[in-house]
């Protein structure tokens, strides 16, 4: 499986903030620090908008690095992604990202 490739099978690599991250480009973070404030109803900045991939070594988002469920649960159990846990076809975790997101669990089974 791709590094790139997030616990949940989403593609790190087509994300505004990793694009951000690895062009170094101000107007994408700019853009994506807007976005992200007002879907999420917070306070988000530019220089928040800092991510290398969810299970490389790297910066990550705060929300990635320590909010992110799927990503702890993954971290707690040990496992490369959620494609690895016995539990991915019941998980609530995941559920909803995988629901609207048939690459991801395309991503996760291949």
């Amino acid at each position: 499986m791709r590094d790139m490739i997030a616990y949940c099978g989403l593609d790190c690599e087509k994300y505004d903030a990793y694009l951000a991250t690895i062009n170094d480009d101000q107007a994408l973070r700019e853009k994506t620090a807007k976005l992200w404030s007002e879907l999420n109803h917070a306070p988000i900045l530019p220089e928040h908008i800092n991510c290398q991939g969810c299970r490389v070594d790297g910066v990550k988002t705060v929300y990635c690095e320590s909010l992110c469920g799927i990503r702890q649960c993954a971290l707690q159990k040990g496992v490369t992604t959620c494609g690895d846990c016995p539990e991915l076809e019941s998980c609530q975790t995941v559920g909803a990202i995988l629901s609207n997101n048939p690459a991801a669990l395309d991503n996760l089974k291949g």
